[in-house]
């Protein structure tokens, strides 16, 4: 799977959770790009463009890359800091983008936050209506 990829920092939780993607055998699509405004908004793009199926941001709490993702019509990026809320946000939000602090995660914890969010399909057909009602937010559609 191809996985657009940010962050404004890099430490041994960003290394871990690039080494588990590689590991993994997906497409890591770098964006590099600075300030983190700009990290959340390229990872959003990507995805909302196909580039990449999924995009992961990471920044010192993960809620300002998200804030800038959720700017691009068709990105629903949700901040994850356990591997239930990120299994909640794919199966009941159809997030396509995952934020994460990596200040604040172990290495081991982000790890297993983004496998939750990858491993976890997206959409519960029971949320289907409400995932319409929270796509149909964004008025640049």
């Amino acid at each position: 799977m191809r996985i657009a990829f940010a962050a404004d920092d890099s430490n041994a939780t960003t290394d871990a959770v690039l080494a588990h993607l590689a590991a993994a055998g997906h497409e890591v699509v770098r964006v590099d790009a600075l300030p983190w405004p700009d990290l959340g908004a390229g990872v959003g793009r990507a995805v909302a463009e196909g580039r990449a199926e999924l995009g992961v941001v990471m920044c010192w709490t993960g809620t300002g890359t998200a804030i800038a993702a959720n700017k691009v019509p068709g990105a629903l990026a949700a901040v994850a800091w356990d591997p239930w809320v990120a299994r909640g946000a794919r199966l009941w939000n159809d997030a396509n983008v995952l934020a994460m602090s990596l200040k604040r995660l172990a290495p081991d914890v982000a790890v297993e936050v983004l496998r939750a969010f990858l491993e976890t399909p997206a959409a519960d057909p029971d949320e289907a209506e409400n995932i319409a009602r929270l796509k149909g937010l964004d008025t640049n559609r």
